[in-house]
């Protein structure tokens, strides 16, 4: 019984050790943004993302396609994004073509380097699907 405790609580440091080193890479150097998506019952969510220029978009990317913030973003696609402390209307488009998706992964490695090598572990590449944000006007 005691190692069974022992195990479990080992398991349990290295789960939380894991979940906090995933949070300090994907907070900690490169810009994170906020989004800000509506849920069905109308309440607003606020999500801290990557977000990379390409094409005069900025774009975002949700690393699995049954993310919770893009599904919200497929029911609502009218978002608020904070960037540089202001915030800005969008309407946000998933795209899921693959030469899109390749160019986008190339300039999120570019930009956050080996937090993106590190998150890329986590995840399979060809499932992301990017998101163009196309502003609104204020």
């Amino acid at each position: 019984m005691r190692r069974l405790l022992l195990a479990l609580a080992l398991v349990t440091v290295a789960a939380v050790l894991f979940v906090g080193t995933i949070f300090l890479v994907s907070e900690m150097g490169a810009e994170v943004v906020t989004l800000r998506t509506t849920g069905g019952d109308g309440a607003t969510v606020e999500t801290r993302l990557w977000i990379v220029e390409d094409e005069g978009f900025a774009w975002l990317r949700s690393g699995v396609p049954t993310a919770s913030w893009l599904g919200r973003i497929e029911a609502h696609p009218e978002v608020e994004v904070e960037r540089g402390g202001a915030w800005r209307r969008y309407r946000a488009v998933p795209v899921r073509d693959p030469a899109t998706r390749d160019r986008l992964h190339a300039r999120i490695a570019e930009k956050y380097g080996a937090a993106d090598r590190f998150v890329s572990m986590l995840r399979d590449g060809t499932q992301s699907v990017m998101i163009r944000l196309e502003p609104l006007e204020p």
